[in-house]
C-alpha cells in the first residue's frame, strides 16, 4: 500500500469527512493510488488522523457511491477499476466545494478578486 498523504485541518470550515473524501478522490483520479491498491481500514485511518471512525466511514461510503473504491469482507477496501469515462460531478457537490473554498478563503482575508484569481490559476 502506498503511504497515504491525507491530512485533516480541524480548523477548516470544510467537514473532516469531506476533506478525506476529496483528498482520496484526487489521489485515485490522478493515479497516485492505483487500481486494486488497498486502503487502510476505517479504524486505522481514523486512528492515524485522530478522528472518530464514523468520520472516515462516511468518507469511504461517499467514495464507494462515486465508484472510486470498493469494500469486500475479507478483502478490505481497495481502489476500484477506473470508469471508462471520467465521472461527471454532481452540480450540488461542485456548489458545496465552491462554498467551502470561498468560506475558507474569506476566513484568510481574501476578497472576491483574489479568490477568482486563485481559481483561475488553479485551472491553468
Amino acid at each position: 500500500m502506498t503511504a497515504l498523504t491525507v491530512r485533516v485541518d480541524t480548523a477548516s470550515p470544510v467537514a473532516p469527512y469531506e476533506q478525506i473524501r476529496a483528498q482520496l478522490a484526487a489521489l485515485i483520479v490522478t493515479g497516485r493510488l492505483t487500481e486494486d491498491e488497498r486502503l487502510p481500514t476505517v479504524r486505522q485511518l481514523a486512528t492515524d488522523l485522530g478522528l472518530a471512525p464514523g468520520t472516515v466511514a462516511r468518507a469511504y461510503r461517499e467514495l464507494e457511491a462515486a465508484k472510486l473504491i470498493r469494500t469486500r469482507r475479507g478483502a478490505g477496501t481497495r481502489v476500484a477499476t477506473p470508469p471508462s469515462e471520467p465521472p461527471r460531478p454532481a452540480p450540488d457537490q461542485l456548489a458545496t466545494l465552491a462554498r467551502d473554498f470561498t468560506s475558507a478563503a474569506r476566513a484568510l482575508g481574501a476578497d472576491t478578486e483574489a479568490i477568482l484569481a486563485a481559481v483561475r490559476e488553479a485551472l491553468d
